[in-house]
């Protein structure tokens, strides 16, 4: 099954470039985020299995329609489906992991695998992808290494994530082989149980203000 570069998930990325890596340990806040994202026009969001929560947040935040919701640390085949499921439009792995490439290939779903090396690019360029996430981007060279690894990797763009900050987001951003950048730092369910979402409000909005 070929890669769909098409699909609108890309085309959102590029123009939204921020991916909001979100964790949710209580769901009775996923309205809030809902309405941050939307506010500040940032209608993405990367929702991870890195609780037990994930597939009802998933479910929940894709029931309006109005955000485009993805899985992410998905690691399994099984993660993969119950995304999906649960209405994932798009999937993040922290690795190339094969079964979750072919399934999502086959769902027709963008998949993002997590890359580091030249290995790790040139196996998912095997299967016809050319936007891999780039992790940890800061134990791995960041931008350095992202300038480097493109010389090679002329037709690959990078989604990279891990050391991401406030800080350096805009560098990263202005890398013409970076299509955007993902991270907790972009909607942190924290911060947002600190004040129902006021504090985040405003960083997100100061995030967006950097790339316009």
């Amino acid at each position: 099954m070929p890669v769909n570069m098409k699909h609108r998930v890309y085309e959102q990325l590029t123009q939204t470039k921020l991916l909001p890596l979100y964790t949710a340990t209580d769901l009775s806040y996923l309205t809030k985020v809902e309405e941050i994202l939307l506010e500040n026009k940032v209608p993405m969001i990367e929702v991870t299995f890195r609780s037990e929560l994930a597939a009802e947040a998933i479910k929940q935040l894709s029931a309006s329609g109005k955000l485009m919701v993805g899985a992410g640390t998905v690691r399994t085949l099984a993660e993969a489906k119950i995304a999906i499921e649960n209405g994932a439009q798009f999937v993040v792995s922290p690795a190339v992991v094969p079964d979750v490439i072919e399934y999502c290939l086959e769902q027709d779903v963008p998949v993002f695998p997590g890359t580091a090396t030249p290995r790790d690019i040139q196996l998912a360029a095997d299967y016809g992808i050319n936007v891999v996430k780039f992790f940890p981007a800061d134990i791995y060279g960041g931008l350095k290494a992202i300038n480097a690894l493109s010389g090679p990797f002329y037709d690959i763009k990078f989604l990279p994530t891990g050391g991401i900050n406030e800080e350096n987001f805009v560098e990263y951003l202005e890398n013409p082989h970076v299509l955007g950048v993902g991270g907790s730092f972009i909607l942190s369910e924290k911060i947002i149980k600190e004040d129902n979402g006021v504090k985040m409000n405003q960083i997100l909005k100061s995030l967006v203000e950097q790339i316009q």
